[in-house]
């Protein structure tokens, strides 16, 4: 069996309400079906897995989704284990930002974070949740390293929109 074939299949077999219809494969979406070209249905399952297993590099960090759901947090260019914290998945990584008060720094998020979760990692995690999007929080300080969550998200100017004089 040729290895397009095996892929095929297990495209279709991966998922959910999928027909393969010999010329391409319909799939059974809640709001109807859908047929895709063979080479469309590639394209959704790459663009899928690059969704759901992916790195994401920001300044000073790195996240990665993993095939088996867990979610790591790793510090940019370095390529050690010391420099990294695995969490079970994203919404675990979530739960612990949750945990946290307004304002915290590394000793604040390795208390919340329980064993495994070193001074160096402390800091990393508090350098990730300001970097990443999906947490509304900034660094207010370095020294000692301190992240303060937003209360309220202001909306972003336009780049019309003229700023008031103090």
């Amino acid at each position: 069996m040729r290895i397009e074939e095996v892929a095929r299949r297990r495209l279709i077999e991966k998922s959910v309400g999928a027909e393969d219809v010999g010329d391409g494969v319909v799939l059974s979406l809640p709001d109807g079906e859908r047929r895709l070209s063979r080479a469309a249905a590639t394209r959704l399952r790459d663009e899928l897995t690059a969704a759901l297993a992916g790195r994401r590099t920001f300044v000073r960090t790195v996240s990665e989704h993993r095939e088996d759901g867990s979610y790591v947090v790793s510090r940019r260019a370095a390529d050690s284990a010391g420099h990294q914290k695995r969490f079970r998945d994203f919404r675990a990584f979530e739960r612990l930002y949750q945990r946290l008060p307004m304002k915290f720094d590394a000793a604040v998020v390795g208390d919340a974070a329980g064993e495994g979760v070193s001074g160096t990692r402390r800091h990393l995690l508090v350098r990730h949740f300001a970097e990443h999007p999906a947490f509304d929080c900034e660094l207010v300080a370095e020294q000692p390293l301190t992240a303060e969550k937003r209360a309220v998200r202001s909306r972003p100017r336009a780049e019309t929109e003229v700023a008031p004089m103090d």
